[in-house]
C-alpha cells in the first residue's frame, strides 16, 4: 500500500511526491533495463485482482445520498461514471472498499447523519470520498480534514478523485465550471449515470438561485444562478425516453428562475420539452419560489393543463407573516403567494399545490405563527413539508435572537396536528383515474402510481402494470394516498416503445462503450481504462498529454529563438 499523503491539494495534477523519480532519473534507469520475453499461456483465463487490490477500477463502491432530487441526480451521475470505468457499485456498505457520501446541508439532522457516516467509515477502515453541499459550503470543518472532496460542479471528475483516494492520496476539487468567464450550470448532462429508478429521469435544469435567504446554507454551496441551455435539456430528455424512461422530474434550487442568466425563461423551456414527451409519459415540475413565477402565470397555467405534464407545483411559502418573510429575505409577501395559488387553482382545476413551512424562525411571534395556521386552514394543502427551524452555521439567521427550543417544538407539533386533521382525498373515492405506475411501495405490498395531479395511488402488484399508464377506480383514501383497482375494460398503455434499462445498468453509454463493457463483464475481466476515456472525455490524463505537447512546442520555440539570436549576433 502506498503511504498516505496527508497534505491536501487543489487538483489532481498537483499530486507529486518529493520521492517520485524525476524525468532524468527515469531515463537513466531505462538504460539499465534488459528486456525479457515472457511466454503467455493463451488458454489461461485472466483473473480479477483481489478485493484489497490498489489497482483503480477494481474496487466496490457504496454511494449514499442525502437531500433533494438535485443531489440524487448528482449521485446517479457519479455512480454511472464509476461503473463505466469498471468499479462495482454495491448497495451493501459493509462490502464496499470505498464509501462515496453525497451530503445535504439544508438541515442540521442531515449533516449529523453525514458526519456519523464518515465516522463509521473510518472505524471500519473504509476509503472515503465526500460530495454534496456540506463540504462544498464548508470544506475546512475539522471533521473533513484529510478526506477527499468532490465539489458539486466537479462531479464529472469523480473517477479521478476516487482513483487517487484509493491510492492513499487526499484530493479536493471544489472549483466552478466556467466558459469565457461565465459560470456554467455544472457537469455535462450526457454523462453516464445509473438511475435509482430506471423509469424516472431527474434532470437539473439549473444550479444555484437568485435569492439570499437568511436561513439558507445551500446558497453557500450551489452559488448564483447558472442555467443549462434549452438544447442540452431537450437532448437529455430525448435520450431518457430512448432508454425506456416514462417520467421526467425537472429539478433545481429554484426552477422558476430558470434561464434568467441566459436570456430565456421556464415556460419557453417547458414548451420545447413537451414536444418530445411520448404519449403516456409524464413531466413533473420541481420547486419554484413565488417571485419568479408571478410574471409567467398565464403560460404556466397552460403548461400545467397539458396532458403530459402533471398538474402539480411545489411553491414554498415558509411563513404567512410578512414580517417573518422580510427577516428571511424571501422577496415576496403572503399576498404574492396567495395570488399565485388562487390563479393556478382557478385556471388548472384540481391542481396539487405543495408548500413548505418553517416553524420557529428567529423573531417569529405567537401572532406570526397564528397567521401561518390560518393559511394552512384556508388552503388545506394536500402536501405540506413542516420544518422546525435549525440555525445553520455561517448564515445570517444563525446570528439572530433564537426562538426557545420548546416553543419551536410546540409550534411544529401544533401545525402537524392541524395538517393531520383533514383528509384531502376522501371525496375522490369512486372516481376513475388514469395513473402512471413507476415504483414499489416501501412495505413492498403495492405498486406506486400517480394520477394527473401527482397524487399517490397504490395499485395491486402486477408486473404488467410497471411503467404503464392504467385506468383504476379509487376505493380507499388515506392521508397521503389513495388505493385503486384496475378496471377490467381499461387499456394498459405503454408510454415508451423502448424497454427500460435494468436496475443498476448504466445510462448514457455509446454503443461502442456498451459493447466493450459487456465483453469485459462476460469474460470476467474489468473494462479497460480506454472505456472510461470513451465515457469521460475530460480526464486528467488527456490534459497531461495536452500539456506535454504545449511544453514540447515551447521548447522548440525557445531553441529557434536562441538559434536566431546567435545568427543575428
Amino acid at each position: 500500500m502506498p503511504a498516505s499523503c496527508e497534505s491536501l491539494v487543489d487538483d489532481i495534477e498537483d499530486i507529486v511526491s518529493v520521492t517520485d523519480p524525476k524525468p532524468h532519473d527515469r531515463q537513466s534507469a531505462r538504460q539499465n533495463i534488459v528486456p525479457r520475453v515472457r511466454k503467455r499461456n493463451k488458454d489461461k483465463i485472466l483473473e480479477e485482482p483481489p478485493t484489497d487490490s490498489t489497482i483503480p477500477g477494481t474496487q466496490k463502491i457504496w454511494v449514499r445520498t442525502w437531500g433533494c432530487s438535485h443531489n440524487n441526480s448528482d449521485g446517479e451521475y457519479m455512480a454511472g461514471q464509476l461503473a463505466a470505468y469498471g468499479y462495482s457499485i454495491t448497495e451493501h456498505a459493509e462490502q464496499a472498499d470505498l464509501w462515496l457520501l453525497n451530503s445535504c446541508t439544508v438541515k442540521s439532522p442531515a449533516e449529523d447523519h453525514f458526519r456519523n457516516s464518515i465516522k463509521k467509515a473510518q472505524e471500519e477502515n473504509k476509503k472515503v470520498v465526500l460530495a454534496g453541499c456540506v463540504p462544498q459550503a464548508q470544506p475546512r470543518q475539522d471533521y473533513l480534514k484529510g478526506l477527499s472532496i468532490i465539489g458539486v460542479q466537479q462531479i464529472d471528475r469523480v473517477v479521478e478523485v476516487v482513483e487517487e483516494t484509493i491510492k492513499g492520496h487526499s484530493v479536493r476539487l471544489l472549483g466552478q465550471k466556467k466558459d469565457n468567464g461565465k459560470r456554467l450550470g455544472g457537469a455535462r448532462l450526457d454523462l453516464p449515470k445509473i438511475r435509482k429508478n430506471p423509469l424516472i429521469e431527474i434532470i437539473s435544469i439549473n444550479t444555484g438561485c437568485l435569492n439570499a435567504c437568511t436561513y439558507c446554507k445551500t446558497k453557500h454551496a450551489r452559488g448564483e444562478l447558472a442555467s443549462y441551455s434549452i438544447d442540452e435539456l431537450v437532448d437529455r430528455a430525448k435520450q431518457s425516453f430512448q432508454e425506456g424512461v416514462c417520467e421526467i422530474w425537472l429539478t433545481s434550487e429554484d426552477t422558476g428562475a430558470y434561464g434568467r442568466d441566459i436570456g430565456t425563461d421556464l415556460p419557453t423551456l417547458l414548451w420545447k420539452l413537451v414536444e418530445v414527451i411520448p404519449e403516456g409519459a409524464m413531466l413533473r415540475l420541481g420547486m419554484t419560489n413565488p417571485p419568479y413565477i408571478l410574471e409567467h402565470l398565464e403560460e404556466m397555467a397552460k403548461i400545467l393543463n397539458h396532458p403530459r405534464v402533471y398538474a402539480f407545483l411545489h411553491i414554498p411559502v415558509q411563513s404567512a407573516s410578512d414580517s417573518v418573510l422580510m427577516d428571511m429575505k424571501r422577496e415576496y409577501c403572503v399576498a404574492d403567494f396567495k395570488r399565485v395559488v388562487d390563479f393556478l387553482k382557478e385556471r388548472v382545476p384540481g391542481i396539487t399545490i405543495a408548500t413548505d413551512i418553517i416553524c420557529g424562525f428567529p423573531g417569529e411571534t405567537d401572532e406570526d405563527f397564528k397567521e401561518t395556521l390560518k393559511l394552512v386552514e384556508e388552503y388545506r394543502f394536500p402536501s405540506l413539508f413542516i420544518n422546525q427551524f435549525y440555525p445553520r452555521p455561517g448564515t445570517p439567521a444563525a446570528k439572530m435572537v433564537q426562538v426557545p427550543a420548546h416553543v419551536k417544538k410546540q409550534r411544529t407539533k401544533e401545525l402537524s396536528q392541524l395538517f393531520h386533521s383533514y383528509n384531502p382525498y376522501d371525496h375522490k373515492i369512486g372516481q376513475r383515474q388514469q395513473v402512471l405506475v413507476t415504483e414499489e411501495s416501501f412495505d413492498l405490498q403495492y405498486y406506486v402510481a400517480h394520477n394527473r395531479f401527482y397524487e399517490q395511488v397504490l395499485v395491486p402488484k402486477d408486473q404488467a402494470f410497471m411503467g404503464k399508464m392504467v385506468e383504476v377506480e379509487i376505493f380507499e383514501a388515506g392521508k397521503h394516498y389513495m388505493k385503486g383497482n384496475p378496471l377490467s375494460d381499461s387499456k394498459v398503455y405503454t408510454p415508451s416503445i423502448t424497454k427500460p434499462l435494468q436496475k443498476g445498468k448504466i445510462s448514457g453509454l455509446s454503443e461502442e462503450s456498451k459493447s466493450s463493457l459487456n465483453n469485459g463483464s462476460s469474460s470476467g475481466v474489468k473494462p479497460p481504462a480506454e472505456l472510461a476515456k470513451a465515457c469521460l472525455q475530460t480526464s486528467w490524463r488527456e490534459k497531461e498529454e495536452q500539456m506535454k505537447i504545449v511544453y514540447f512546442l515551447v521548447a522548440v520555440l525557445a531553441v529557434l529563438i536562441a538559434f536566431l539570436g546567435v545568427k543575428l549576433y
